[in-house]
């Protein structure tokens, strides 16, 4: 069986990803690293990364700490073997789950956090015009707002959320006075 980058389109989806990965604010190697471990049918170590992927060393190890720190690659061990081993998340919305936990936790919570100190900082000051503390409020509230609505969603049963995905505009249909806009 010929080996994942020997496979034109397994080579063209790795370096894809690690293009897409710099457009969603994450390191090209980083992502690169979770796509040849979510295509592998078996567990990889550190040097076969470096190897397969042309990567240093240490940008392989610093890139797996990120990827377990999303909790979508895990370390297993291979019995005879004393390296680590690494294997990604293969569900893909398990997937989709962890790393938006993880991004809200790291992006959308602090933010929720300022946004409520500046709002409240606002509140207390006279001479600052009207529309900054508003809009100031309004994005707080908003987001919260959305961080709430994505607390709920994540409680749904991954049957339920795959439904309303495929239902799309759809489910607007379903709410009273809901009509999809044309």
């Amino acid at each position: 069986m010929a080996e994942i980058m020997e496979i034109p389109e397994a080579r063209a989806f790795i370096l894809h990803w690690g293009e897409m990965g710099s457009e969603w604010g994450v390191n090209r190697s980083v992502a690169q690293i979770h796509a040849l471990l979510y295509l592998s049918d078996r567990p990889r170590h550190a040097e076969d990364i470096c190897d397969k992927l042309g990567l240093a060393r240490s940008n392989v190890s610093n890139g797996l700490k990120e990827l377990q720190s999303y909790q979508i690659v895990r370390r297993v061990h291979v019995e005879g073997d004393r390296r680590d081993h690494f294997v990604a998340e293969s569900d893909l919305w398990d997937m989709l789950m962890k790393i938006t936990a993880e991004r809200k936790r790291r992006e959308i919570d602090p933010t929720i956090q300022l946004l409520g100190e500046l709002s409240e900082s606002l509140a207390k000051r006279e001479h600052v015009p009207e529309h900054l503390r508003e809009r100031v409020g309004r994005m707080h509230e908003f987001i919260g707002n959305l961080a709430g609505w994505y607390a709920d969603v994540r409680r749904l049963p991954k049957s339920t959320l795959v439904t309303l995905m495929k239902l799309g505009s759809r489910v607007a249909r379903l709410l009273p006075g809901g009509k999809t806009k044309t």
